[in-house]
């Protein structure tokens, strides 16, 4: 008797989907799934696609909002995955295979898209028995709603009940793309009058600072463009929209790659370091301890190519 194939959508976007539409954000659910926020973006328009209409979101300028037909199928798939984690730890069980342990990471959004999250597939293929939970927040360390394992912020900072621990170091300069060089040359610092310059709301005197330091505390561009996330600035600067002030560490794979190109490399502005702060009295915990010597190794590699 012929058995009819099941009608499967692609398991990947129904992923993506169900964090999308739990969490309200597609960035956030790329820091969950540990993905780029375009790889869920592409994943949701898959999925929508071999759906076909109506749509599943309606996007708003910071979140977005499920259609009727998204929430109908939120509340079909979100049980369904239910089972299925059930059903892999059940398969783990009778194999007397331990779960895997889990570690609450919560670190600045920019950090885990431009550093943190490309790197994050690295760890899981050389720690599969640890499962990492990250989620972003700006919120100092001591007021976070709710206590995390590992909390990654700038410092050196104290906190009342937590140790630090150094990761990363940082400058910020120049950075554009190398078409955008290519268009409009910067042999010298007076060059970037010609040049639109990007802003980030959270460090509004950034580029004043740095050019009295480079010597043209008056210069202005010849445009300005500011957004409210430094991730956002340095995606404008590799489009080719721009200079902006690039984060040295959150910028090295790209000056690596060629995608980013720094026309100043000797003038940079002190910036904070990158520090893991964690409770006290968590010190003896294993997991905590491999993640945070496998972040510190990572700077370390950082570090070097920069």
């Amino acid at each position: 008797m012929f058995v009819p194939r099941r009608s499967l959508p692609p398991l990947n976007a129904v992923r993506a989907f169900e964090a999308a539409a739990r969490l309200g954000s597609f960035k956030e659910a790329a820091v969950e799934l540990g993905v780029t926020h375009g790889a869920v973006s592409q994943q949701i328009r898959l999925l929508e696609s071999w759906l076909g209409p109506p749509a599943l979101f309606r996007r708003s300028v910071r979140r977005v909002l499920l259609t009727p037909a998204g929430a109908a199928l939120l509340a079909e798939f979100a049980p369904a995955l239910d089972r299925v984690s059930a059903a892999v730890q059940q398969h783990r069980k009778r194999r007397g295979e331990a779960p895997a342990a889990v570690l609450r990471v919560n670190a600045l959004a920019t950090f885990s898209l431009r550093w943190l999250l490309p790197r994050m597939t690295r760890f899981r293929a050389e720690h599969p028995d640890i499962e990492v939970r990250l989620s972003t927040s700006n919120d100092p360390v001591d007021a976070l709603p709710e206590l995390f394992d590992v909390v990654i912020r700038g410092g050196p900072d104290t906190f009342h009940g937590f140790a630090a621990r150094f990761l990363l170091s940082e400058q910020r300069l120049p950075v554009c793309s190398p078409a955008l060089l290519a268009k409009l040359p910067l042999t010298e610092v007076a060059d970037l009058s010609r040049h639109t310059l990007l802003h980030v709301t959270s460090m509004p005197r950034l580029w004043r600072d740095w050019l009295t330091d480079a010597g043209e505390p008056a210069l202005e561009g010849a445009a300005s463009l500011t957004f409210d996330h430094f991730y956002l600035t340095l995606q404008a600067a590799l489009d080719g929209l721009g200079v902006a002030m690039g984060p040295t560490a959150l910028i090295a794979d790209d000056l690596a790659a060629g995608r980013l190109i720094t026309p100043f490399p000797d003038i940079s502005l002190p910036a904070r370091s990158y520090f893991a702060y964690f409770p006290v009295g968590r010190d003896d915990d294993p997991h905590r301890a491999v993640f945070c010597d496998w972040l510190e190794q990572q700077g370390r590699q950082t570090g070097e190519r920069g």
